[in-house]
């Protein structure tokens, strides 16, 4: 097996530095955010555990789950299809194309990593099909004729220099370097490829199998618009993506936003049970759900089975310090390929589901820093698993071999062994250790190596300390446990007081809905039931909207009144209206979130393709918690649902933070008193 193709990538990509520039940025801001997201949950601890034992169980009783969601599905008129590889899953998209049309379709795709894995553009490419990425960062990489770079942020790799050459190259607008001005750009190419596709595809966050939903999670609204938009829509799930019930998805989408983007909750969370029923107005007609296995029931059979549990949220990446200095295009395999999966979970995945051979080697770009699994929503032991993929296992009791190494660092990592199983031997190896730094480099806080090791090309070997930290953990142990103690008995009194503080004023959910749907962009206002109206006639004056997409029933809003006024309501799907106003079944206080339904008489596409969204809520309607939000009717019973948590956004150049992608730059809730 070769790795010269990795060797030279890596050269490449430290050489590179405008791609250094682009990764140090995000990194720095995505562990960051990740880091405050998480300050907002004091019990995220307790919740990372369980929703390991959430994932371990899924992933010990795949098949029973499996079962039971395909049912559920099936009588929910979504149809189903198993694909055990990436050619059969073709196969079927294929089949299903062809069931549609003999001649080429256009299809609207949203992001989804199932489909680089089983390179499914390709696959329609050469039968005539157009295929449109409506991801932002995807949508770019798509017109490079690239992969993506990251498992979150495609274009990770790319500076806004870069997308405005390219747009200027393939879309023909002015070379412009303005961030919102290249989003607005892609808006209106996207817009029309969305109104006028055959078919959407999307990937699957989650299945529900106690429901049979489908959750997809997005920031832009591209994931709504290809399931909502086209007459057809084709899902693709790995066969793992499953969740028992509602409230275990509640848990993991309050791990996955944070994680990934730094969100409490991400823009739209959508939640897909049927196909639309015959009396409402949009929605796709038809659903498929193809649960691809390819490779994952032979990784749930293997040492590497706890690499499913994985949530895809993207936070390894950015925590592990060698993705940061190599992005995603620097994992290839050994005929040059990229791994569909980067990073130290691609590490384990590629590897795992397409063959130690091909991917085996990229498990030696990881320093075994354990930020990885500190940063892994689910608590999965990565470095453990990396070690596994090293040795070369490929089932329980294989002869252990090790990948991609040569037989100077097996032999290495043999008296390593040795030393490292005796706390005695690897103590005293780390004092001589640290002695023999000093005498070499007395001043130097590193260590020097020759070339051959590899160390010294673009990062020194720091220098053995000569008291280990084993020595120095004891000196301390005493101290700690006191500390540890003091602070146990300071924060049991804060806590107390806290709570009695609770009991005694309890929380205004109105106040708190209204300062976090601020804080992600939104803008919320009280207003009395008999004013509602007047309002709304005022804002949609103001800003010369005499058209807007409405609901057939809106509480507390007066229809005669705004049609005397010269508003036009219009009910049917028209993507051109830029005001919608609808109702919504629940909001959640603590994430600033409204949840509407699909239904008779309320459009999904009204919140969706205006450029302003106002929602009327009524402030007995709001509820502390996603929890909560998930145990409505509305959930459980309509076609489609979505959790929408501010304005349309995306951060896909340079982390730059730019607000109305595909769904409206602006969310108005009313909540009437």
């Amino acid at each position: 097996m070769s790795t010269n193709y990795f060797r030279q990538r890596i050269r490449t990509s430290i050489a590179n530095e405008s791609l250094q520039a682009a990764l140090d940025t995000n990194a720095e801001r995505r562990v960051k955010s990740r880091i405050a997201a998480f300050a907002t949950l004091p019990d995220w601890r307790e919740r990372r555990r369980r929703a390991h034992a959430v994932r371990a169980d899924v992933i010990a009783h795949l098949d029973e789950y499996l079962n039971k969601f395909s049912g559920k599905l099936t009588d929910n008129g979504i149809i189903v299809h198993r694909a055990s590889t990436s050619a059969d899953a073709l196969k079927i998209i294929l089949e299903i194309a062809g069931a549609i049309s003999k001649t080429s379709l256009l299809f609207a795709k949203s992001k989804s990593m199932i489909s680089e894995e089983i390179e499914l553009n390709h696959a329609l490419e050469n039968q005539g099909h157009r295929v449109v990425e409506t991801d932002l960062g995807e949508y770019i990489v798509q017109l490079r004729g690239e992969k993506p770079a990251h498992i979150i942020t495609p274009a990770v790799h790319l500076r806004r220099q870069d997308v405005g050459k390219l747009f200027h190259e393939k879309l023909g607008i002015p070379y412009t370097e303005d961030i919102p001005t290249l989003t607005t750009t892609a808006r209106k190419v996207l817009r029309e490829v969305f109104l006028t596709a055959d078919v959407g595809i999307s990937g699957v966050n989650f299945g529900v199998a106690e429901t049979g939903t489908l959750c997809i999670v997005t920031n832009e609204g591209n994931g709504r618009m290809v399931t909502t938009v086209p007459p057809i829509h084709i899902a693709l799930m790995g066969m793992e993506r499953l969740v028992p019930t509602l409230d275990d998805l509640a848990l993991m989408l309050s791990l996955l936003a944070r994680s990934a983007t730094g969100q409490k909750l991400s823009v739209y969370t959508q939640l897909i049970n049927s196909p639309r029923r015959t009396d409402e107005i949009d929605g796709a007609q038809v659903r498929h759900l193809i649960i691809l296995d390819n490779g994952r029931s032979r990784l749930q059979k293997s040492p590497l089975q706890e690499a499913l549990y994985c949530i895809r949220c993207g936070a390894c990446l950015n925590a592990c310090p060698v993705f940061r200095e190599l992005g995603g295009h620097a994992y290839v395999g050994s005929d040059g390929s990229i791994a569909p999966y980067p990073g130290p979970i691609g590490s384990i995945i590629s590897p795992g589901l397409i063959g130690l051979e091909q991917f085996g080697h990229l498990a030696q770009a990881s320093s075994l820093c354990g930020a990885c699994n500190d940063a892994c929503p689910v608590d999965i032991d990565l470095p453990k698993l990396l070690t596994r993929v090293r040795a070369g296992d490929k089932k329980e009791g294989s002869k252990k071999q090790g990948i991609g190494l040569s037989i100077q660092s097996k032999i290495g990592l043999q008296i390593y062994g040795a030393i490292g199983s005796s706390p005695k031997l690897f103590s005293l190896a780390q004092i001589l250790a640290g002695i023999g730094a000093k005498a070499i480099s007395p001043r130097a806080e590193w260590m020097w190596l020759p070339a051959i090791t590899g160390w010294g090309y673009s990062k020194d070997f720091p220098r053995p300390v000569i008291k280990p930290f084993r020595t120095r953990f004891h000196m301390e142990k005493k101290d700690t446990l006191s500390e540890n103690k003091m602070a146990k008995i300071w924060g049991a009194g804060l806590n107390y007081r806290e709570s009695k503080e609770i009991k005694k004023e309890r929380e205004n959910l109105v106040e708190r809905f209204m300062q976090e749907l601020a804080g992600v962009g939104g803008q919320a206002y009280r207003v009395s039931s008999d004013k509602l109206t007047d309002t709304l006639i005022a804002l949609l004056k103001e800003r010369s909207m005499n058209t807007t997409l409405v609901w057939d029933s809106v509480k507390a809003l007066n229809e005669f009144q705004l049609s005397q006024e010269g508003i036009k309501l219009i009910r049917t799907f028209d993507p051109t209206i830029k005001a919608g106003i609808t109702g919504a079944a629940v909001a959640i206080a603590e994430t600033g979130t409204i949840l509407i339904s699909s239904g008779r008489g309320q459009s999904l596409s009204a919140s969706l393709t205006p450029e302003t969204h106002i929602a009327v809520i009524n402030s007995s309607q709001i509820v502390s918690s996603l929890e909560e939000a998930f145990r409505t009717e509305a959930v459980r019973d309509a076609s489609a649902a979505a959790l929408i948590t501010g304005p349309s956004r995306t951060a896909d150049i340079e982390m730059s933070l730019t607000i109305g992608v595909h769904g409206p730059k602006e969310l108005l809730v009313y909540i009437v008193e």
